[in-house]
């Protein structure tokens, strides 16, 4: 953004001083969104890994940590996002499960 200039003239008219003021935009960062797995009695562990490794990126060791999470305390975190981004993944979890035979579900959740 340009600055913005102000003259202050003297007293007796001559030139002043010059102010520049220098305007700060801040840009709003867009809402993130997480994506939280939700626990169920029949999708296998080693499902929720897979799921963990492909689609949310993590590694095994990470996958495995979520997943335990996830059953020991009902839901876990599996990543944070933008809006389109957490739909998109949430959308691709549940069509992985339904096509596996596993009713496992996700939501989102405002950061």
């Amino acid at each position: 953004m340009a600055p913005r200039r102000e003259e202050h003239k003297g007293e007796d008219g001559s030139a002043g001083t010059e102010t520049i003021t220098r305007e700060h935009v801040r840009t709003k960062l867009p809402p993130r969104f997480r994506v939280i797995l939700l626990n169920d009695d029949y999708t296998t562990m080693d499902f929720v890994i897979a799921v963990l490794e492909t689609i949310f990126r993590k590694s095994p060791a990470e996958a495995t940590q979520i997943m335990i999470h996830v059953h020991r305390r009902g839901q876990g975190v599996a990543g944070i996002y933008g809006k389109e981004i957490a739909e998109a993944k949430a959308s691709e979890v549940h069509e992985r499960a339904k096509g596996a035979g596993f009713p496992l579900r996700c939501i989102l959740e405002h950061e």
